[in-house]
């Protein structure tokens, strides 16, 4: 599973059946995974589940699931139903969320992010893997008076985190299977988060940590005009602070600073760069910013490069 996309379908008539269309492109490009996003919209784990099943042999993939305003038993229950759809092709995303849409949204505090954060994945990875929990935490109590298994899911649920910061990168790399950090730059994965959550991997005794970098990018030979756009669409997450540092680490002052945005030359340059820096998989959001014929061309390069 070297080289994904990320799938927006939201400006369309009926997004399920836009998003299988894409999917399907997707796979007949050569890509090896579509990602989803979780906001107040689609369900990602029911929509990534829909496609596994209707694309044979695309792994699918949430990123990512925020832990505020949801509960390791309902999670358990959406990811295990959505590997057994897919048959082992589904990958669960986790996020912290931001403090904006928490308590705008769900009206709760946003507060002990990284011991919400670490609590869940526990109780969580009891459940993915045993279909059964009996945890009780200081925020969160996961316990199961009946089975919470299902059936086809066996194998469990790969845990990946998108992970930034000192703390999360250390419970990541504690009790999660790998990260998907976003907007870092290759500069900032080599010298910050590689390094940590490796670290926090190989002291509690657990395997090398994948490392999923989600990278906004495209191909085109608009590249001025396409940037512009991205310094508008991406403005958004140089409020919150977590993204803030991580541009700033990644040598950039915007978002769009780590865009990947250029030919096929650049692009795949970059694509270098961040396996260079430690990326284990490459995933690119934003493909469709400069429209169909430059998304198109830019999932033609991401399914001919190497894996």
């Amino acid at each position: 599973m070297a080289i994904g996309v990320a799938l927006n379908a939201t400006d369309t008539d009926n997004q399920i059946d836009a998003t299988v269309r894409l999917a399907h492109e997707a796979a007949a490009a050569g890509l090896r995974s579509a990602w989803f996003g979780q906001t107040f919209g689609a369900d990602s784990p029911q929509l990534a589940a829909v496609v596994g099943r209707e694309v044979p042999g695309l792994h699918v993939g949430t990123s990512a699931i925020p832990v505020f305003g949801r509960h390791p038993l309902l999670v358990s229950s959406q990811a295990q139903t959505a590997q057994a759809a897919t048959h082992g092709r589904y990958h669960l995303g986790l996020a912290l969320g931001t403090k904006l849409l928490t308590e705008a949204g769900f009206g709760i505090p946003f507060e002990r992010p990284i011991a919400r954060l670490r609590e869940f994945l526990t109780a969580l990875r009891q459940l993915t893997e045993t279909g059964a929990a009996d945890f009780h935490g200081e925020l969160l109590t996961a316990a199961t008076p009946i089975s919470a298994r299902v059936p086809g899911a066996e194998g469990g649920v790969p845990l990946l985190v998108a992970a930034m910061g000192p703390q999360a990168l250390r419970a990541s790399g504690e009790l999660a299977d790998g990260i998907l950090p976003y907007l870092a730059g290759p500069r900032a994965l080599d010298e910050h988060i590689v390094p940590a959550v490796t670290a926090a991997a190989e002291a509690a005794g657990r395997p090398a940590p994948r490392i999923v970098a989600m990278v906004h990018g495209v191909v085109t030979d608009d590249a001025d005009s396409v940037r512009e756009k991205a310094v508008e669409q991406l403005a958004f997450y140089e409020q919150i602070p977590s993204y803030a540092r991580v541009i700033e680490l990644s040598g950039g002052q915007r978002a769009a600073d780590v865009s990947v945005i250029g030919d096929e030359r650049s692009v795949a340059a970059e694509v270098r760069r961040y396996r260079d820096a430690g990326a284990t998989e490459v995933v690119f959001s934003g493909t469709e910013i400069a429209g169909d014929s430059d998304r198109r061309r830019t999932w033609a390069l991401l399914g001919e490069l190497p894996g």
